[in-house]
């Protein structure tokens, strides 16, 4: 596409498998969101591994450059400490605002925005500073704001059905990625977890875990590790081996004026082709439940 269209701006999104392979990308803005816990299996279960092959986003960029990154991150901190980046840098911190207002960004309002929840503050925060970057108007940022659709299998919300608020959350692949799916949770929540473990660490959910969940219905070919770490600290807890078996018992346990999300903290290679296949499969539950 470089060679072949004339484009101002290309924009790339690239995991850690995607970096890993690069030897001389230099991007003019760089946006570095979070570093977690994720992929662990692939980096020797070594955190400074993973977040090493993270910041393969900024190891050829120059004073020319842009580097927006989150300051609320240890890991992203840590690292900046040690290989401070040539790149101009633009520290973006996680805004902790009611989940049932819809907050400003500066002169930016997220009103008429589905977007909901601290963290997606923080990605309009990123995404606004390298609009301005790339020169973009800021009326043409608030129409964007204004017009934005939330994709598939990202906080969707796919039904309600008999007072049950039904969401798609199957891109939560990590824990990290559950912690805010339910900080932008104002109701009671049934959360159905499960699939293939990444060497996920649930002590980073469990607070609000006891906070926002009543009830944890697992869905995997094994469900041992979320069952042990949750039991006893969760009233209800359930293991399915399908999404149907998990929507139906997350449907029995569920009340009016409750909230049942699929947010899994784990890959779906267990029962479904990808984490798409596991959302859309849901999706098509839920709507056969109307």
């Amino acid at each position: 596409m470089v060679l072949e269209d004339k484009f101002d701006w290309f924009v790339l999104e690239l995991s850690s498998f995607q970096l890993d392979g690069l030897t001389t990308f230099r991007p003019n803005v760089a946006i570095l969101l979070n570093i977690t816990p994720d992929h662990l299996d692939r980096y020797e279960y070594k955190m400074t591994n993973y977040v090493f092959s993270k910041f393969g986003i900024t190891r050829f960029q120059t004073t020319e450059d842009l580097f927006i990154y989150n300051a609320d991150s240890d890991e992203v901190a840590k690292f900046i400490d040690i290989n401070p980046s040539e790149a101009t840098g633009i520290p973006v911190s996680i805004t902790d605002d009611a989940t049932d207002i819809p907050p400003t960004i500066g002169a930016y309002s997220l009103q008429l925005s589905p977007l909901r929840g601290p963290h997606n503050v923080f990605n309009a925060t990123c995404a606004i500073h390298a609009a301005l970057a790339t020169g973009a108007s800021p009326a043409d940022i608030q129409r964007g704001l204004d017009t934005f659709v939330n994709v598939p299998h990202r906080l969707e919300k796919i039904a309600t059905v008999n007072g049950i608020e039904y969401i798609n959350d199957s891109k939560a692949t990590n824990v990290d990625s559950v912690y805010w799916a339910l900080k932008a949770m104002t109701k009671p929540v049934v959360l159905i977890i499960g699939g293939v473990d990444k060497g996920n660490d649930y002590t980073a959910i469990e607070a609000i875990v006891r906070q926002k969940v009543r009830a944890i219905v697992c869905m995997g070919t094994d469900n041992s590790k979320p069952i042990n770490f949750f039991q006893g600290k969760v009233g209800i807890i359930f293991s399915t081996d399908s999404i149907k078996e998990a929507i139906i018992t997350a449907t029995d346990i569920a009340k009016k004026d409750e909230v049942i999300l699929l947010s899994p903290a784990c890959a779906s290679f267990d029962l479904f082709k990808n984490y798409e296949d596991r959302g859309d499969q849901f999706r098509t539950h839920v709507l056969s439940l109307q």
